[in-house]
C-alpha cells in the first residue's frame, strides 16, 4: 500500500521548492505541502460515539487522517494513521503531550508488524508466544518503513505490537495501515479503560471513539527493547517479565530517566537527551542566516541560506510538528552534500505543540559527547 493523497499536497497550490527551485524529493514523497492544516472535524467539535457495528466508519475516519479512540485488551488507544505525519502530530496536539515521545504502532498480525522493522529470532519467538497480546517490541526500523518519522520521535527504532482485542484487530485489518496509538487520555491523566473515560478527556478533540466495552487487562503493554545484544525491559505491563525471561533469559532493566539522559546510553521512549541528532551542528534562535547555513524555517523564511526547509510557511504548529523530523533529516543530508557548516533554526512559539517542537530541537542541538 502506498501513501494516500493528503490535504494540501498539490490541488493547484504551489508546492514548496528547495533552493534550486525544485520540489524536494522527501517532501514530494511525504505529500506534505505548505498549507495550513485543519482537522476536518474540529469545526464541528463533536466526537462520534461508535459501537461494535461501526468498525467500517472508524476505519474510514482513520484513513482520512482523523483520530479515533478504540479499545485494546490493555487500555483504550488514541489511534491515528501512522503513515500520515499530520495525523500523528494531531495525536500529540489532542493529548497535550509535552514531548515527542515515540508512539506504539499497532498492527493486525505479526507479519504486518514486522514488515517495517528488522525482526530477529528473539522477536519472532516472543511474538509467537505473546501476540496477539499486551507486549510491545522495540526493533530497528527498516529504511523502507512507511511509518512517519514523527511516530518514532526521529529514532532509528520503532515500537510495534499486535493487540488481542478482536474489535481492535478488525479495525486494524480494515484500516490497512499501521495505526499509532498512545493511551486515549490527556497527557498526565489516568489511562482510560472505557469509552466513557475517553470522552471525559477528549470529547470534541477527536473524531470518534469506538466503544468495545471495558478493557480486561487495564494496564499498558509490556515494552521490550530488542535492539541490542541483550533484551531490555523498558516498561513492565500486561505480560510478566518472568514469562519473557522463560523464553529469552534474564532481562536487562532500563536506567532511570535521569541517569539515561545523563549518559545517553539508552535508546528508549522519552529517555534520551538527544534522540535523532543531525550530523551537522544545530544553531537555535536564528534571526539571520549565513550563506553556508541550511535553514529550518517557521513562517516567512529568512533570506540568504544555502538551502531551506520550511516547517510551515503559514505558521501552523501542527503542520510544523508533522514536518519536523523529515526536515531535519533532509537538511542534514542535503546540507552535508552542499558543504553547509550547520543548520540554523528560526524561533518557534513555545505554546501548544510548539513546546514539544522546541524540546526536540533543544535535544538535536545538545552538545555531542
Amino acid at each position: 500500500m502506498g501513501h494516500r493523497g493528503r490535504p494540501g499536497a498539490g490541488r493547484g497550490r504551489r508546492r514548496q521548492r528547495d533552493a534550486g527551485g525544485r520540489q524536494p524529493a522527501a517532501l514530494w514523497q511525504a505529500g506534505l505541502a505548505q498549507s495550513r492544516f485543519r482537522l476536518p472535524w474540529r469545526s464541528r467539535g463533536v466526537t462520534e460515539q461508535l459501537g461494535p457495528g461501526d468498525v467500517a466508519r472508524a476505519a474510514a475516519l482513520l484513513r482520512q487522517g482523523a483520530l479515533v479512540g478504540f479499545p485494546t485488551e490493555t487500555v483504550y488507544g488514541l489511534g491515528g494513521d501512522a503513515t500520515d505525519g499530520k495525523a500523528v502530530a494531531g495525536i500529540f496536539a489532542a493529548k497535550g503531550r509535552p514531548h515527542f515521545n515515540p508512539l506504539i504502532c499497532h498492527y493486525p498480525s505479526a507479519e504486518a508488524a514486522f514488515a517495517g522493522v528488522r525482526a530477529d529470532d528473539r522477536a519472532r519467538l516472543v511474538a509467537k508466544h505473546f501476540w496477539p497480546g499486551p507486549l510491545t517490541l522495540v526493533l530497528p526500523r527498516l529504511a523502507a518503513c512507511r511509518v512517519d518519522l514523527l511516530a518514532g520521535a526521529g529514532l532509528d527504532t520503532l515500537a510495534v505490537r499486535v493487540p488481542a482485542n478482536p474489535l481492535a484487530l478488525e479495525l486494524l485489518r480494515q484500516v490497512g495501515r499501521p495505526v499509532a496509538a498512545p493511551s486515549a487520555n490527556r497527557s498526565g491523566a489516568v489511562s482510560p479503560t472505557t469509552a466513557a473515560h475517553v470522552l471525559e478527556g477528549l470529547s470534541g478533540r477527536i473524531a470518534a471513539v469506538l466503544d468495545g466495552g471495558p478493557c480486561p487487562v487495564g494496564v499498558e503493554s509490556t515494552v521490550l527493547d530488542l535492539t541490542g545484544k541483550g533484551p531490555v525491559l523498558l516498561r513492565p505491563g500486561g505480560v510478566p517479565a518472568e514469562a519473557i525471561e522463560a523464553l529469552l533469559g534474564r532481562l536487562g532493566r532500563a536506567l532511570p530517566i535521569a541517569a539515561a539522559a545523563a549518559t545517553r546510553s539508552l535508546r528508549s521512549p522519552g529517555m534520551m537527551l538527544s534522540h535523532y541528532a543531525p550530523g551537522l551542528p544545530v544553531r537555535l534562535g536564528a534571526t539571520e542566516v549565513a550563506p553556508d547555513e541550511a535553514l529550518l524555517a517557521f513562517g516567512p523564511a529568512l533570506p540568504g541560506a544555502a538551502i531551506t526547509w520550511n516547517l510551515s510557511a503559514a505558521g501552523d504548529l501542527t503542520e510544523a510538528a508533522s514536518r519536523l523530523f523529515a526536515g531535519l533529516r533532509w537538511l542534514d543530508a542535503e546540507g552535508g552534500a552542499r558543504g553547509c557548516a550547520r543548520i540554523a533554526v528560526m524561533p518557534v512559539p513555545e505554546s501548544g505543540l510548539g513546546a514539544a517542537i522546541a524540546d526536540r530541537l533543544e535535544r538535536a542541538a545538545a552538545p555531542r559527547g
